[in-house]
């Protein structure tokens, strides 16, 4: 079994000539390709920026199917209290 990831059919790519010029110096100075340096660069937004995206768009569904708790609930149980107690 291969430790290789699939690899989709080749994409267009088109990034201003002094991001390019990086990414020639990193795959140069790593003994690297362009596409290497790139996918790794990507895989840290996806980590990061991109990632917190995707759990927001998750939260959104979840709210729109009703999988939510009221806050006042959650903040009522972590304290042993409920509503009707205030009453």
């Amino acid at each position: 079994m291969s430790d290789k990831a699939a690899l989709s059919d080749p994409i267009t790519l088109r990034i201003p000539e002094d991001i390019l010029a990086e990414v020639e110096q990193i795959a140069k100075a790593t003994e690297r390709s362009r596409s290497w340096v790139i996918v790794r660069a990507l895989k840290y937004y996806l980590m990061a920026e991109g990632n917190e995206i995707l759990q927001i768009l998750k939260g959104e569904e979840q709210i729109r199917n009703g999988e939510f708790s009221d806050a006042e609930d959650v903040f009522d149980e972590l304290l042993g209290t409920s509503r009707s107690d205030a009453a």
